[in-house]
C-alpha cells in the first residue's frame, strides 16, 4: 500500500542531513523523487552502474560490499535514515561495489544536479553532509587500521563496538545490537573467515564482554570491549 505524504515526510524527517528542511520542503522532496521499493536480497547497485546517485534509505537495511576471488567483503551496513551513494560531490564512492537490500526496503535516489539544487536552496544541508562524511571517514580509517595491525579477536571487538555506536540499543545490562549479524557476515566486515570469527566470539563470551541471545549480540561491558579492540580514550568519546 502506498504511503501517505504525511508518512513520507515523517520518514524523511529522520534522515540526518535533511534535518534543516521544513515540512513543506520535505513534502516537495517526497513528491519530486518517487520511492524505489526493494525486495530482501535485491541488488540495486553494481560495479557496472556508472551514474552519480545519492541514495536516501527511508526504511530497511542495506549492505554495501565488494568481491575478491569469489569472497565478499562488507564495506558498510546502512540503516534507515542514512544517506549513501556514488557521487564525487560528496566524496562518497561505491565504485567497484554492490549495494543489496538486506530486508524489504524503501529508498529514494537523487542525481548530482538535484543534490546541488537542494544545497544551494538550503546551505545547512551541505554542512550536515560534511559532518556526516567526516564521521564516516573516521570510522573507515579505524577499520583499515584494525585490519592491518590487529588480530581477529581485537578486530571483532572493534567492529562490534562500531555496531553498538551506529545501531546499538541500551538495555538494563548494557547494549543490544538489534539486527542479526551472522559470524560469516561479521567475517566479511573484518577480513576473517567464519571459523576464526566463531573462535574469537567465543573468547569474548568467555571474557564476559558479549553474549548471544536469540541470535542477537548483547554487549555486557562496552568499556572492556573497546579495551580489547585497542581503542584509546579519545576514540571512546564517540561512545553512545
Amino acid at each position: 500500500m502506498p504511503m501517505s505524504i504525511e508518512e513520507e515526510v515523517q520518514l524523511l524527517r529522520s534522515v540526518d542531513i535533511l534535518e534543516p528542511l521544513s515540512d513543506e520542503e520535505l513534502e516537495e522532496l517526497a513528491r519530486r523523487y518517487p520511492d524505489d521499493h526493494l525486495r530482501a536480497g535485491e541488488i540495486f547497485y553494481s560495479p557496472y552502474d556508472t551514474s552519480e546517485k545519492l541514495f536516501i534509505l527511508k526504511r530497511g537495511r542495506v549492505r554495501v560490499y565488494t568481491t575478491t576471488d569469489g569472497r565478499e567483503f562488507t564495506q558498510a551496513i546502512v540503516e534507515a535514515g542514512t544517506v549513501f551513494g556514488e557521487m564525487a560531490l560528496t566524496a562518497q564512492r561505491l565504485q567497484g561495489a554492490y549495494a543489496q537490500a538486506m530486508e524489504a526496503s524503501i529508498l529514494m535516489a537523487m542525481s548530482r544536479e538535484e543534490l546541488e539544487r537542494v544545497i544551494l536552496q538550503k546551505p545547512e544541508v551541505g554542512l550536515h553532509l560534511a559532518h556526516l562524511l567526516s564521521e564516516r571517514l573516521r570510522r573507515q580509517e579505524t577499520r583499515l587500521e584494525d585490519a592491518n595491525t590487529k588480530d581477529v579477536h581485537a578486530r571483532l571487538a572493534g567492529i562490534i563496538a562500531l555496531l553498538v555506536e551506529s545501531e546499538g540499543v541500551r538495555t538494563i545490562t548494557g547494549y543490544r545490537i538489534p539486527a542479526h549479524h551472522t559470524h560469516e557476515r561479521l567475517g566479511t566486515m573484518i577480513g576473517a573467515n567464519r571459523v576464526a570469527v566463531t573462535r574469537a566470539f567465543g573468547l569474548l563470551q568467555d571474557e564476559g564482554v558479549v553474549e548471544l541471545r536469540r541470535r542477537l549480540i548483547y554487549v555486557r561491558d562496552l568499556e572492556a570491549l573497546r579495551r580489547v579492540a585497542g581503542y584509546s580514550e579519545e576514540e571512546e568519546e564517540g561512545t553512545p
